[in-house]
């Protein structure tokens, strides 16, 4: 038997089990559009919040500060991920490992005190920062 044919063969299972899944789908979808309600009340396009009604507009803007700390807590915890990924190795990876994490902590120390020299990291509003 040829190895393509073989490989084919074994993922039947797979092609049944997404048809199976995607027939579903639509099967559902088709009879909520067909059995599901019309009509269109006054509440129907409310926000209903656990029995709140809604004060306010729910759309409001985050200042780009948020946005700023958020990528670098996501940068900095990347980076602690990879020095854990070191703690693992760290006997197989001897001397020379322990130099090249020493000198990628030091990076990360230097970005830091830049990030914080720079005012990246202040979130209080200037009057209080300038004290």
């Amino acid at each position: 038997m040829d190895v393509h044919a073989d490989s084919l063969a074994s993922l039947w299972p797979l092609i049944l089990y997404g048809g199976a899944a995607f027939v579903l789908v639509a099967g559902l979808l088709g009879v909520s559009a067909l059995l599901g309600p019309r009509t269109q009340g006054r509440a129907t396009r409310e926000i209903f919040e656990s029995g709140i009604v809604p004060i306010g507009e729910a759309r409001f803007r985050f200042p780009a500060k948020f946005y700023l700390i958020a990528m670098f807590f996501v940068i900095f915890d990347l980076e602690t991920v990879f020095l854990l990924a070191y703690a693992v190795a760290a006997r197989s990876s001897g001397w020379a490992g322990y130099w090249e994490a020493l000198v990628f902590i030091v990076l990360l120390a230097l970005a830091l005190a830049y990030l914080w020299r720079a005012g990246a990291l202040e979130w209080g509003p200037k009057a209080i920062r300038a004290r």
